[in-house]
């Protein structure tokens, strides 16, 4: 098991990586909108927060040694189910590939983001 970190992404907020190595996969903890190098909120826009938490997670994935074209599966969080559609359009720019997918709707994220996507990939 390796633990993974880069400044090119946020540090956690809490007790916990930002992702971890086991068996050939990456396993990423659950990214929102901040940004590397203040720790603040980036966005306000659905469009805007996704960007951002993309980038997030293809800096952590490449510093695992992998990248988004190796997601197997992704796990995403909406405070509104109505952003589905613009959320999907930046989704669908990082997941070419297409991985398997959870999208579910929730009635807060921390540091009031309206979004975080977690995922497992192949090394």
């Amino acid at each position: 098991m390796e633990k993974i970190h880069t400044e090119k992404a946020p540090a956690a907020v809490g007790p916990y990586s930002q992702a971890m190595v086991v068996n050939g996969l990456v396993y990423t903890s659950g990214q929102i909108p901040l940004d590397p190098a203040t720790g603040e909120l980036v966005g306000t826009t659905i469009e805007e927060q996704a960007e951002q938490v993309m980038k997030n997670l293809v800096a952590i994935l490449e510093a695992a040694g992998t990248k988004s074209e190796k997601v197997v599966k992704t796990l995403c969080f909406l405070t509104d189910m109505n952003d589905f559609a613009a959320f999907n359009e930046v989704y669908a720019k990082y997941f070419t590939e297409k991985p398997a997918r959870s999208c579910v709707g929730i009635s807060s994220l921390p540091k009031g983001a309206i979004c975080e996507v977690e995922v497992i990939a192949e090394l």
